[in-house]
């Protein structure tokens, strides 16, 4: 037994057996009976508390209610222990001891009347020298499921290019994991990365295989081995491992143990495979399957090319045998008299129109005619004619005198215009310089070279001066 095991007095058993444990009867009580009996060994027994008992577990039962029944025994003695069904998950946390192993169990003692047996009503189960490491390992999950790490489920590649396999090339896992492939697929590309998977040193050499493997070019890593006990599988629940996992670049499959195994790197890894044979049917491909799906695929698409190219062919002949391709002409003449319907349509509109165009225009034109000035202008014309007519005859008594006095001054004026004198042999001689004229008035005003033109009754002559001659009392001139 443990160190918690219970420390009753020396013979305590003995005791009861001889009566010594038990008050005596008093004198005329009489014997007690089978049930009180029974009753006074179970006071005593529930009266010594709680107990730690180590032994090894057998005969372990699973009943349809959900108790477990199994038997405590180590060489000398065994002991029959209860696990009630609400207790099942807190009493094992997460541990699954089976027949053989090595275990300590905590408990109280208590009878069962009617068989006259007594039982260990089981509070808790840990296995023999890993309890301080169940209880780091609890602690590390929740320090893992707190960061997220048991979150992540990156997906699997449904055709990856490469496999890679973290195991040992020794393990039966390695065999059974290629005996699937081959099964599954045949040759389908793996790389193994050998390494130990139990021993004190195993978690750093998986960890190390993971790194290697996950930078290496697969598409996923498998990590796997076959079942085993608890101390088997403790490799897998080290920190170094879940690192490893976390950080590949890749996803994760760990297939560790059997269906019933449950590691650390199981929640950590993108997907939890429940063998080696379960972790390679995930990983790769059914190529019979694939191959007949493809060819199913095939099938449908044939078919509905064929399908496809039926309709068209249909469609085709339907379009060959229509009235628009068998007779073209029958589109002309429909659109010849859909034109002259339209064209019958647009004349008589037009002719509705100019008809009431020509309606208002006349009526416009009446009313214009009535409302017309042409009478007030035939009027305004004559009285015009009439007061021209007479201012005509007033203007002549008026223009008469002065008509003669105009031709009395036009008279005298034409005497002694110098056009009349220029017109009886005279003439105007002036210096031209530019656009400037000054009438010249004695010789000694011209130059020789100098232009001048001179006026005569009719035209102008235009000359140079080639020699001016003057009086000889204004003296003589040089001539060129």
């Amino acid at each position: 037994m443990g160190k918690d095991s219970f420390s009753t007095s020396p013979g305590l058993f003995d005791q009861m057996l001889s009566g010594e444990a038990t008050p005596k009867p008093q004198p005329g009580s009489g014997p007690l009976s089978v049930t009180e009996a029974t009753a006074r060994i179970k006071g005593v027994l529930t009266g010594v508390g709680s107990m730690a008992i180590e032994g090894e577990m057998t005969r372990a039962t699973v009943a349809a209610s959900g108790h477990v029944y199994f038997t405590l025994k180590d060489s000398g003695a065994s002991i029959s222990c209860i696990l009630w069904k609400g207790k099942v998950a807190s009493a094992t946390n997460g541990i699954q001891p089976k027949d053989g192993d090595k275990i300590i169990v905590r408990g109280k003692l208590d009878v069962y009347a009617p068989r006259g047996g007594y039982s260990l009503i089981v509070e808790s189960i840990e296995p023999v020298g890993i309890g301080q490491e169940l209880l780091k390992l609890e602690q590390l999950k929740a320090e893992l499921r707190e960061k997220g790490w048991f979150d992540r489920k990156r997906e699997i590649p449904k055709m990856p290019g490469c496999v890679g396999v973290v195991t040992s090339r020794d393990a039966a896992a390695l065999r059974d994991f290629l005996r699937t492939r081959s099964l599954r697929w045949p040759g389908y590309p793996v790389r193994l990365c050998h390494t130990q998977v139990q021993g004190p040193t195993a978690s750093k050499a998986i960890a190390a295989a993971i790194d290697a493997l996950s930078n290496s070019g697969v598409d996923v890593v498998v990590v796997t081995r076959g079942g085993g006990s608890l101390e088997d599988l403790w490799s897998f629940n080290e920190r170094e491992v879940a690192e490893a996992i976390w950080r590949s670049p890749v996803p994760v499959i760990v297939g560790v143990g059997h269906e019933s195994d449950t590691t650390l790197a199981d929640f950590v890894g993108d997907l939890r495979a429940h063998t080696p044979t379960d972790a390679a049917q995930i990983v790769f491909p059914d190529r019979a399957a694939l191959t007949e799906r493809i060819e199913r695929v095939a099938g449908y698409l044939d078919r509905a090319i064929d399908d496809h190219f039926e309709r068209r062919l249909d469609k085709f002949n339907r379009s060959a045998n229509s009235r628009v391709l068998v007779e073209p002409t029958w589109i002309l003449g429909e659109r010849e008299r859909s034109l002259a319907a339209l064209f019958r349509r647009a004349e008589l509109a037009g002719s509705g129109v100019i008809q009431r165009a020509t309606q208002r225009a006349n009526l416009v034109e009446g009313r214009l005619e009535r409302a017309s000035p042409k009478a007030r202008l035939a009027i305004g014309g004559e009285r015009a004619r009439s007061l021209g007519s007479r201012l005509l005859r007033v203007g002549g008594h008026l223009l008469t005198p002065a008509q003669q006095r105009i031709e009395f001054f036009s008279r005298s004026l034409d005497a002694v215009s110098p056009l009349r004198v220029l017109g009886r042999g005279f003439s105007l001689t002036s210096r031209v310089d530019g656009q400037k004229r000054s009438l010249v008035r004695s010789a000694s005003e011209v130059k020789v070279g100098q232009s001048v033109e001179t006026q005569l009754g009719s035209g102008h002559i235009r000359s140079k001066v080639t020699e001016v001659l003057v009086d000889k009392d204004e003296g003589p001139e040089s001539c060129a």
